[in-house]
C-alpha cells in the first residue's frame, strides 16, 4: 500500500536519517518496485527556444533576463524526426520535447506539435512534452496523437514557489496536471533544488507529488545551474550529498514513480552519479545539452553504464504504447481557448533587479 498522507514533518525525519541510513533504506524500496541495474535513458529536443514571457527566477529562456541563449522559432517536424532517430540509435528510448511556452495556444504551431508527437512515437519510443499551460481538450489532442508523458514541474513548495516565480500561480500547474490526469497520458513533474529554499521547501515539494492521486510516473530531481543574467546567477551548487538525500527521499515517499537525474547532472562525478542510482535514480536524460545547459555526453554515459552493469531500459517497459490517432481521425478539434491563467500580482525583488540589468545592457 503506497502512502499518500504525508506531511511535511514525516518527510524531512527520512530526509535528516544518517546519510548511510537513508541511502540504505533508500535502495532496498527501489529494489522492491523496481530492476536496480536498468535505467531509462532519455533526450530532450528543445523545439522552440528562448522568448518566454514568464519570470521563472531559474530560467535563461526567459525574454525578460539577458543570457546567452539564442533564440530560434518552432523547429519543423522532419528535423524533430531526425533528431529523434539518431538518439533512438544511440540507445535511447524516450524523447522530451520542449518549448519555451507559457501555455498552449490552439493553432498552427501547437498543429505542429502535435505532427511532431505522432511522427516520433511512430518510431517506437516515448514522447514526452513540455509545453506549458495547457487545457483538458489540449490534453486530450495530445492523448490522441500518441503522447506517452507530460512534464509540469511543480519547481518547489508551494510556500517557496512565490519567490522564484510571480508571472503564473502554483495553483496553474497544479490545474495543468490535473487536465493531464484526465487522459491516459503520464505525469511528469518534479522540481529544482539549490534555489535557496530551505530543507523544508524541498521536503514541502515531495509532499506534494506524494500526495497526488496517483502518484506522478515520472519524478524529475533538478540541481540549479546557476546562468549568469538570471536572477538565481550566484546561488551556489547544490552539495553532492545534499543532493543524494533529496534523491533517496524522493524514492521511499514516491516507490513506484521513475526518479530522473535532470537539469545539474553535468556537475556530478561518476562516483556521485553511482551514488544517486544506488539510492534509486532509474532515469536520466543524455546528450550535450539539457534545453539551454550542458549535460554530459552520450558516449559518457555508456561508459558509466559499462563501468556499473547498467543497462538502458526499453521503452514501453513501465507502461503501455499509445495509439496514434491520425489528424483526420481526430475526435476532438481545436477550440480556440484562452484560459484566464492566474498572474499573481506581488513581485519578487531579484527577478526585478534582473529584469533592469538586462534593459541596462540593451
Amino acid at each position: 500500500m503506497i502512502k499518500q498522507n504525508w506531511t511535511t514533518e514525516e518527510i524531512l525525519e527520512i530526509y535528516s536519517l544518517p546519510f548511510l541510513d537513508l541511502i540504505y533504506k533508500s535502495a532496498t524500496v527501489h529494489r522492491e518496485h523496481h530492476d536496480a541495474n536498468k535505467v531509462q535513458v532519455s533526450s530532450l529536443i528543445s523545439v522552440k527556444t528562448g522568448g518566454c514571457p514568464e519570470d521563472c527566477g531559474y530560467c535563461p529562456q526567459a525574454a525578460r533576463y539577458h543570457t546567452e541563449v539564442k533564440i530560434h522559432g518552432l523547429l519543423p517536424v522532419d528535423e524533430v524526426k531526425n533528431q529523434a532517430m539518431t538518439a533512438k540509435e544511440n540507445g535511447i528510448s524516450r524523447v522530451c520535447l520542449g518549448a519555451a511556452w507559457r501555455n498552449v495556444k490552439d493553432g498552427p504551431e501547437f498543429e505542429q506539435v502535435l505532427d511532431m508527437v505522432r511522427e516520433v512515437t511512430k518510431l517506437d519510443m516515448e514522447v514526452c512534452c513540455t509545453l506549458g499551460m495547457l487545457t483538458e481538450n489540449q490534453a486530450k489532442r495530445l492523448e490522441e496523437a500518441g503522447l506517452y508523458a507530460y512534464n509540469h514541474n511543480i519547481d518547489s513548495s508551494e510556500e517557496y514557489y512565490k519567490e522564484v516565480i510571480s508571472t503564473r500561480a502554483f495553483e496553474d500547474r497544479l490545474e495543468t496536471i490535473g487536465n493531464i490526469r484526465k487522459t491516459s497520458i503520464t505525469l511528469c513533474s518534479g522540481g529544482i533544488i539549490g534555489m535557496g529554499e530551505r530543507v523544508e521547501d524541498r521536503c514541502g515539494m515531495l509532499k506534494t507529488l506524494a500526495n497526488m492521486t496517483p502518484q506522478p510516473e515520472s519524478v524529475p530531481i533538478n540541481a540549479l545551474v546557476a546562468v549568469e543574467g538570471t536572477p538565481l546567477e550566484k546561488e551556489k551548487p547544490v552539495d553532492i550529498f545534499e543532493f543524494v538525500r533529496m534523491v533517496a527521499t524522493a524514492r521511499i515517499v514516491l516507490p513506484k514513480t521513475q526518479v530522473r537525474l535532470s537539469a545539474g547532472r553535468t556537475g556530478l562525478s561518476q562516483e556521485g552519479q553511482a551514488l544517486c542510482f544506488f539510492a534509486g535514480a532509474n532515469s536520466i536524460f543524455a546528450g550535450d545539452k539539457l534545453l539551454t545547459t550542458p549535460n554530459p555526453e552520450i558516449n559518457e554515459d555508456k561508459s558509466l553504464f559499462n563501468k556499473l552493469g547498467i543497462v538502458p531500459q526499453a521503452p514501453f517497459e513501465k507502461h503501455a504504447k499509445r495509439k496514434v490517432v491520425e489528424k483526420e481521425d481526430s475526435q476532438y478539434v481545436p477550440l480556440g481557448e484562452n484560459p484566464k491563467w492566474t498572474r499573481p500580482e506581488h513581485t519578487i525583488e531579484r527577478n526585478e533587479a534582473a529584469k533592469q540589468k538586462a534593459k541596462d545592457l540593451k
